[in-house]
């Protein structure tokens, strides 16, 4: 039996907003929003990974929080998994995506219903919801 790699995405939440990417390839989600991220290296932890990704994707430190609940298969040997990030240092810059975007709850509730998120990342929208709609607090 082939291990599973796993995939990271990072679940920015700040100011009740939530951090999307726009995808620039490939074809079947070019031009989709996603939650920031990549594929862990071996021996990786999704936390380390994550930290990484974010860090060569958006150019950011961040602090990884609790993961969100689902995680989507998206082959026989790779799953992704959706972790909570918190941006401890830099602005978010769009290094290997065509765009950024800060998205409050009907924004997302928006993006979903038009088909605009990357198939994958739909899992997550009801538990993203949740936490858009969560009063700031510490983290």
């Amino acid at each position: 039996m082939t291990a599973r790699r796993v995939v990271v995405a990072g679940a920015i939440v700040a100011d009740r907003r939530l951090l999307l990417a726009q995808r620039g390839y490939p074809a079947e989600v070019d031009g989709l929003w996603e939650l920031p991220g990549g594929k862990a290296e071996l021996g990786e932890s999704p936390e380390s990974a994550l930290r990484r990704e974010l860090r060569e994707e958006l150019g950011v430190e961040v602090r990884v929080g609790t993961a969100l609940r689902e995680s989507v298969a998206l082959r026989h040997d790779l799953v992704l998994v959706a972790l909570r990030a918190y941006i401890e240092d830099g602005s978010p810059r769009a290094v290997e995506h065509r765009a950024l975007r800060w998205v409050d709850a009907d924004e997302l509730r928006s993006l979903h219903a038009e088909g605009s998120l990357v198939p994958a990342d739909t899992a997550w929208v009801p538990e993203l919801l949740v936490d858009l709609a969560r009063r700031p607090g510490p983290s």
